[in-house]
């Protein structure tokens, strides 16, 4: 088992594309490292560079102690599960599985158990015989990731590996891959470009946008302190909501101001939510932005129309429209129109809104977050 550093690693296409820039991370023995963003923000660029598909164009790349910037893919000790599975067509289950072990000349009875072995832990042994083409493709999965296990190796390297899957299958997939890391206790790093694949099965979550890490951090902490607006948006579903808003101070409170200006003939709709002393930890961030222009960002499970939440609220009452309304089972959502103003509320499934409802609705002012317009930082979580 063993530890991956990357430092300072950059990659550089001709022409002056640059993918990945100037990516560092220290992933310890046995973590699970979720790299997320996407289409197109470098985590697969980063992950094939680990794996030594890609050259690195600037940096230095442990694995464990050895700098492996030159070191050739199959000396690495790395296993790595594709998208497309990559199987064999013409070999059987057990030969797809075997066939890394051959190449290194490994005795037969060597590697009769090391399938075994594998093919139990991933209750594919009923299937050993058959080719690929008689498989689900859940089963093609577990032959790929049993493809890796074989070899022992000291980092599994997956690459979106669940996308060809059905929803169903997906959720299932993703409980098998997190049981598997606990089990054999080995460094995952694991590439999707799905937000709830890494919010459920990574130790810490690396978020990428155009070949840069925006933040690394464990799920909770990125999901209640985002570091910037994209990092609130891409975590979470459905997303959070994002209100221009001007941010003002009365006394020693501060309130966050949003609604719509009045044109000819009509009044102006302005709503306001106060910003709880308990969350201003540094007024020195939030005093340069008075009367300034903010974004206020909620997430859609603190925007509350239960009668209790509402007769207790004192601040961040709005009304909206309801435009569309959908039913999940166990949650609704709600698509608001509120002083055209968009927002998505998440709300219990005992709701009494249905599509054109004018109804009033509680902004939660212990769960707000407050951006910077221009840098897109966030002031206050």
């Amino acid at each position: 088992m063993a530890s991956v550093s990357l430092r300072e690693i950059y990659k550089k296409y001709s022409g002056g594309v640059i993918a990945v820039s100037d990516f560092n991370i220290e992933i310890q023995d046995k973590e699970f490292i979720i790299l997320v963003g996407p289409s197109g923000c470098g985590k697969s660029t980063t992950l094939r560079m680990i794996a030594g598909l890609e050259e690195i164009s600037e940096g230095e790349l442990y694995i464990g102690d050895r700098l492996v910037n030159d070191v050739a893919p199959k000396d690495r000790d790395i296993a790595m599960v594709f998208q497309n599975y990559a199987l064999y067509p013409h070999m059987t289950v057990f030969d797809n599985m075997a066939f890394g072990l051959k190449l290194r000349k490994v005795p037969k009875d060597e590697i009769a158990r090391k399938v075994e072995e594998a093919a139990r832990i991933l209750d594919i042994s009923h299937l050993l015989d058959r080719k690929p083409k008689a498989l689900s493709g859940g089963q093609r999965q577990r032959v790929a990731l049993g493809r890796a296990i074989v070899r022992n190796p000291q980092v599994f390297l997956l690459d979106e590996p669940l996308s060809n899957l059905d929803a169903k299958l997906r959720a299932q997939m993703r409980t098998e891959i997190a049981k598997l890391h606990q089990k054999l206790g080995t460094t995952f790093i694991y590439v999707t470009h799905d937000q709830t694949e890494a919010m459920t099965m990574g130790d810490r979550i690396v978020v990428m946008k155009d070949g840069y890490i925006q933040q690394i951090d464990t799920p909770t902490n990125l999901y209640q302190n985002p570091v910037n607006q994209f990092v609130a948006g891409f975590i979470g579903s459905p997303q959070m909501n994002f209100i221009d808003a001007v941010l003002r101070k009365n006394g020693d409170k501060y309130t966050v101001e949003f609604g719509k200006e009045g044109t000819r003939g009509e009044e102006g709709i302005t709503y306001s939510i106060d910003v709880p002393a308990s969350k201003v930890i540094d007024d020195e961030i939030l005093y340069p932005l008075i009367d300034q222009e903010v974004v206020l960002g909620v997430r859609p499970e603190c925007i509350h129309d239960e009668p209790a939440f509402l007769a207790q609220a004192t601040t961040g009452v709005v009304e909206a429209d309801v435009e569309v309304t959908e039913m999940m089972g166990a949650e609704t959502y709600l698509y608001l129109d509120c002083a055209g103003i968009p927002l998505t509320a998440r709300v219990s499934p005992r709701t009494t809104a249905r599509t054109g409802d004018t109804i009033k609705v509680a902004l939660d002012p212990n769960r707000i977050h407050i951006f910077d317009k221009e840098t897109e930082k966030s002031v206050l979580n």
